[in-house]
């Protein structure tokens, strides 16, 4: 661990790419495989490889508690390192006493990972930390505490990785990052690449991929100028998600790459019954069923039309996203919830089918194989796992009393439009149907996991906005005085925070209730009536305008900033940059 350690100081230590992939990849191949594979994935910044469901769940607290058991050092002595490195991990290599540790190795470290997992309760799990923390170096606690909270930032990301392990085993980079991709797993990507058989990668289901993103435009005219031919379908107002089914087993996953199943016990049951084995990637919202559901067949070359518009509306209408939040983070939905919110899955894509992989393909082409899959009869599979009524949201085409049954499962309606005037008459009808404008995709482009590019267009009209990371939370005034509501939050500035604004109204009470409990949790530093906390809560903040300003790290300052609302379904890696703030401004003057 110590050569880990030792490695990851080199590489924060230098700003050049190329510098950190040779570090990288010569301690690869000093190591033997068994411990490179384990070091892969701890350079990712993960104890785990990311297919696996297997979480620590150790809190920050309970870490600042046992690094100041083993630095004998009191709260004050922490709270200054922390001011002066903002990092656990730093406190640990300036604060514990120096020793020369007991030649734990990776392996060592990534066995002590898999006991603490299934330990039950924070003590027996610090036990394990703290058993583990006492046998190492100041520096090599450092790296493993920021191993297991996930806060590696030494400039390394995944893809620099990859890169390491091409140039290490002599392989293609290209044939390690699909490698890396199907498996989702970067140690088993360098066993196979060690042994020169990457090719041999097959699918992995139940890994979520990459979700593909889309950039924003401001208008038909912008949109329609990147592509020559597009697939226009409406931008919902929920949350993206990705299904795999396979073998009558689904589980679905949010941008977050975490597993959503439970929070959606009625999608299961639609998408078991699938005629192939698939992953499926779309939008959850809220939906209002029509008293009569006509189910329709949408192609992708279905022309803008009044025909097409009657379509759209007989599917019904997603919800506002204050209603479907209410159902997110359940792991077990009442059967009165359920009535009372439905959802539907709004299908737009398809990235695997029948036991192959679809994302190279053009969009025209996975559109009509999802098509001939939506359309085809479903077979009859009950949902492995599922249990009680909560299963009865299914593909029946009618009840007993001859109504037809609700679909959770539908495919987007999607047309096309040749001209600005037609796009904005479909802009108008998607916000008159009650959702966020209109996403705009190239019929020719793969499904490019991970990626933002221009190949996928949004186009919204609102206030600007944008994605933050909460790092501060204070106490309220008036009936708010016991709660902590006013929030600060940054953007990336590179691997690191830099605080833009403040905020504390959009949320509802029973949010910022939650959220109290969780800032209580996950405190880094108490400073009374302010808390500094981990910088996991991702909001959406919108602002009249932006303006430059010394009041922040980031050089600006957001006027009337307001949440929108709380983002669980991104990390705080997704949160946006200095560079979409300084983009923001500059399009205001």
């Amino acid at each position: 661990m110590r050569r880990f350690a030792t490695t990851c100081e080199a590489i924060a230590g230098t700003t050049k790419k190329l510098q950190k992939t040779a570090l990288v990849a010569d301690y690869l191949k000093a190591c033997s495989i068994d411990e490179a594979a384990i070091a892969a994935v701890f350079l990712c910044g993960r104890p785990f490889p990311a297919w696996e469901e297997t979480t620590l769940q150790v809190g920050g607290r309970s870490l600042w508690q046992i690094v100041a058991e083993l630095a004998n050092r009191d709260q004050a002595d922490l709270t200054a390192s922390y001011r002066r490195h903002g990092d656990l991990g730093a406190v640990a290599r300036d604060l514990l006493p120096e020793r020369q540790g007991q030649d734990v190795g990776v392996l060592d470290v990534e066995r002590a990972f898999r006991q603490i997992a299934p330990a039950r309760g924070p003590s027996a799990k610090g036990s394990i930390v703290r058993e583990l923390l006492s046998r190492v170096s100041p520096l090599e606690a450092k790296y493993i505490i920021k191993i297991m909270t996930g806060d590696l930032r030494i400039g390394l990301k995944e893809s620099l990785v990859e890169e390491a392990i091409a140039k290490a085993y002599r392989a293609t980079l290209a044939e390690v990052q699909r490698a890396n991709m199907l498996l989702g797993d970067i140690g088993a990507t360098l066993r196979l690449a060690a042994e020169g058989k990457l090719a041999e990668a097959r699918m992995r289901l139940f890994h979520p991929l990459g979700f593909m993103l889309a950039s924003p435009v401001q208008s038909a005219e912008e949109g329609l100028g990147y592509l020559a031919e597009a697939a226009v379908e409406d931008k919902y107002d929920g949350i993206r998600a990705q299904a795999h089914v396979s073998g009558g087993e689904v589980k679905i996953f949010s941008r977050t790459r975490d597993e959503i199943t439970e929070s959606f016990p009625e999608l299961p049951s639609a998408l078991a019954g699938l005629p192939a084995d698939a992953i499926l990637d779309g939008e959850i919202v809220a939906w209002e069923y029509p008293p009569i559901l006509e189910v329709v067949r949408n192609v992708v070359d279905e022309p803008v039309s009044e025909a097409g518009e009657t379509r759209a509306k007989s599917l019904g209408s997603a919800r506002p996203f204050s209603v479907l939040q209410q159902r997110l983070g359940r792991k077990k939905v009442s059967d009165k919830m359920l009535r009372e919110i439905p959802v539907a899955f709004l299908v737009f894509d398809i990235l695997f089918a029948d036991g192959r992989l679809l994302i190279d393909l053009p969009l025209r082409e996975r559109a009509r194989i999802l098509d001939s899959l939506m359309a085809a009869p479903r077979k009859n599979i009950h949902h492995r796992g599922h249990r009680g009524s909560q299963g009865s949201l299914v593909f029946d085409p009618e009840t007993d009393q001859g109504t037809v049954s609700k679909v959770s499962v539908i495919r987007a309606p999607v047309f096309q439009a040749a001209s600005t005037d037609e796009l904005e008459e479909l802009f108008v009808a998607a916000r008159a149907r009650g959702n966020e404008g209109l996403m705009i995709k190239d019929l020719e482009s793969p499904y490019m996991p991970g990626k933002r590019g221009k190949s996928w267009l949004k186009m919204k009209r609102e206030l600007a906005t944008l994605d933050v990371v909460v790092t501060a939370a204070e106490y309220g005034h008036g009936k708010r005085i016991g709660v902590l509501s006013d929030y600060t939050f940054a953007v990336w500035d590179g691997d690191r925070l830099v605080n833009i604004g403040k905020a504390y109204s959009g949320l509802t009470d029973a949010e910022i209730a939650e959220m109290t409990q969780w800032f209580l949790a996950h405190t880094i530093e108490d400073q009374g009536f302010r808390r500094v906390v981990e910088p996991k809560i991702v909001l959406e903040v919108a602002f009249n305008n932006m303006m430059e300003s010394d009041r922040h790290e980031s050089g600006y300052a957001l006027r009337f900033p307001r949440i929108v609302r709380l983002r669980p379904d991104k990390l705080a890696e997704d949160a946006d940059t200095i560079e979409r703030a300084r983009e923001i401004y500059n399009q205001q003057q």
